[in-house]
């Protein structure tokens, strides 16, 4: 809980406080009197009035936040600093000043990912292990052992760009190539699969094995690492070194056995043989039960000893400064091209509004990135970065976008839309808004 709440509000709270910073910064340029700063809504916690005569405040509730700056059309300005009001200025000025906060967001990601680089890249070889045969994957001839090179046109030296891609075709019907090349470096292969409205109406929790892909893994020798403290495993007795070598007079060789055979026997007693140091004993394991994905399975609260990856599956790459730069710009183009993508998609009905995620999956997913390191933190950072970037430039009233479209429409008419038409799509864009984070907050809830 700590964690994830700490999670979410370094995510955010630094997501924030960059996309407002692009409009405070740009306004200040612009010559703008900006009369508040705000990290949060509510009641602010803590308050500071800089130089200038700026008011900072960080608020209570940090799922967003706001730069005030002096406007005529919100109440009287003395005619002194009448030259200071944003509704004075250009409406070129008015289009940065509102640009730059999604702008912010960009540079930001472009950054994460340029640190990314720096520290290096790691990632696993997409071998695969094996292939569904009810997928689209079946209709080539992969076999395991066989390492993906390319996919619908997109070259991939990780499953994290086959996952990538995988995205970007969920709803797609026609005929893509993917290359792959035998096991051990052999030849080069290329063919066709033929898809229809793919995943479109499913919710997967998994692209790659969705498509058909068993992403290849050593086998792990069923040796137990830990024991959690009162977890089914303690209370048959197992102890930390325990090798299980059969289940209930079947012979195990992999810790894939053990979680397939535990998994689908909860509340069933299961007579396990162990390996302990130079005595073999007899131990019986009662699994107890959890519900994942609508379906009870059973867990033995026993952690395995991670098997040892071969380094040619391993790649690793470092950037030089400008490399990295070139890559932020690469990683961050690609996020904002899945993002806008996905939101057509949505749009047009080919991906469900099931996959809106509001303030509680974002906390458990910072919160899981936080855990597996800082590279997939910050790569979780980034990504946020550019969905906050690209969602406030939507042209929705309320939003970023909604104000750059009543400036472009003033001009190129010469004139501002009338503030009556502006209130009413304001209203209507806010009741569009409350009706997208009550579905977030529902899905998050049905996820729970």
């Amino acid at each position: 809980m700590i964690l994830n709440i700490l999670s979410i509000v370094v995510s955010l709270g630094l997501l924030i406080t960059f996309h407002e910073f692009g409009h405070y910064f740009v306004a200040r340029r612009c010559g703008v009197k900006v009369l508040r700063f705000s990290v949060g809504f509510g009641k602010p916690i803590y308050r500071y009035v800089g130089k200038t005569g700026t008011e900072f405040t960080l608020a209570m509730i940090p799922l967003g936040g706001y730069v005030r700056m002096l406007d005529e059309r919100e109440g009287d300005v003395p005619e002194s600093l009448k030259n200071q009001t944003f509704n004075c200025k250009t409406v070129w000025q008015r289009i940065a000043i509102v640009a730059a906060g999604p702008v912010a967001n960009f540079i930001l990601a472009i950054a994460i990912y340029a640190l990314v680089a720096l520290l290096g890249v790691q990632s696993i070889a997409p071998k695969v292990g094996d292939v569904d045969q009810q997928s689209p994957a079946s209709q080539t001839q992969i076999q395991s052992g066989d390492e993906l090179i390319s996919l619908a046109g997109d070259s991939v030296t990780s499953w994290d760009d086959v996952n990538l891609v995988l995205a970007g075709l969920i709803g797609k019907t026609g005929t893509i190539i993917v290359r792959y090349q035998s096991e051990g470096g052999g030849s080069l292969h290329e063919e066709t699969i033929d898809l229809n409205r793919w995943l479109v109406g499913d919710e997967p929790n998994n692209l790659i094995r969705a498509f058909g892909f068993q992403p290849w893994q050593p086998t792990v020798i069923p040796i137990i690492a830990q024991v959690v403290d009162d977890g089914a495993g303690f209370t048959a007795g197992f102890e930390p070194g325990d090798e299980i070598l059969s289940i209930d007079g079947q012979s195990v060789v992999s810790w894939q056995q053990v979680v397939a055979s535990v998994q689908s026997s909860p509340n069933q007693a299961l007579s396990m043989k162990v390996q302990r140091k130079q005595d073999v004993i007899n131990l019986t394991l009662l699994p107890k039960y959890m519900e994942r994905d609508g379906k009870v399975i059973g867990y033995a609260g026993l952690a395995v000893v991670p098997p040892v990856w071969d380094e040619s599956l391993i790649r690793e790459r470092r950037y030089g400064v400008f490399e990295a730069l070139s890559y932020g710009v690469e990683q961050t183009h690609k996020m904002v091209s899945l993002t806008v993508s996905s939101i057509g998609k949505m749009l047009q009905g080919l991906i469900s509004v099931d996959n809106l995620s509001g303030p509680i999956t974002i906390a458990k997913v910072a919160s899981a990135s936080a855990d597996s390191g800082v590279q997939s933190f910050l790569k979780f950072m980034a990504y946020l970065s550019v969905s906050l970037g690209v969602l406030n430039l939507l042209p929705i009233p309320m939003l970023d976008g909604g104000h750059l479209v009543f400036f472009g429409i003033e001009a190129i008419r010469r004139k501002p839309v009338s503030e009556r038409v502006q209130g009413l799509a304001y209203r209507v864009g806010a009741s569009l808004l409350f009706a997208l984070m009550a579905v977030a907050i529902f899905n998050d809830i049905a996820r729970l």
